[in-house]
């Protein structure tokens, strides 16, 4: 994965309850792992902006309840801190589902705005994007 142009914070733990951003169906998911990310034995993996995590659908099409997918997580309340020296957070944290490794979305259209750092390393959801915060 590429790296991104900010400090990220930990902004997420895994077993957070998110929203999802897309129309793909799924409403309200829950993170279950974090893909591409190393730990050391006996700690849990943090979420940051970016990140490429697994999750299970919660709420939202009957058809999808309970199965895991990839999701990119593209707002997170926390703030973290950009090269230029802003500090940047959202009102809410959200994901965008992925329907397959490359990263292409799977929906169709991403709802509000998502960071610039996912334009950096996801340019398919970026190009989706209403609005580049």
């Amino acid at each position: 994965m590429k790296a991104i142009t900010a400090r990220a914070t930990r902004g997420l733990n895994l077993g957070s309850i998110v929203e999802a951003c897309d129309n793909s169906g799924a409403r309200i998911v829950k993170i279950t792992g974090v893909r591409k990310m190393k730990s050391s034995k006996g700690k849990q993996t943090p979420v940051r902006i970016a990140d490429w995590v697994k999750v299970s659908v919660r709420k939202g099409d009957p058809k999808m309840k309970g199965e895991l997918f990839d999701a990119v997580v593209v707002r997170q309340k926390k703030p973290w801190k950009r090269n230029t020296g802003e500090r940047v957070c959202f009102t809410d944290n959200a994901v965008v589902l992925l329907k397959d490794d490359k990263g292409n979305p799977k929906g169709t259209q991403v709802k509000g705005p998502v960071a610039r750092e996912i334009q950096e390393r996801w340019k398919e959801i970026s190009k989706l994007a209403s609005t580049i915060y």
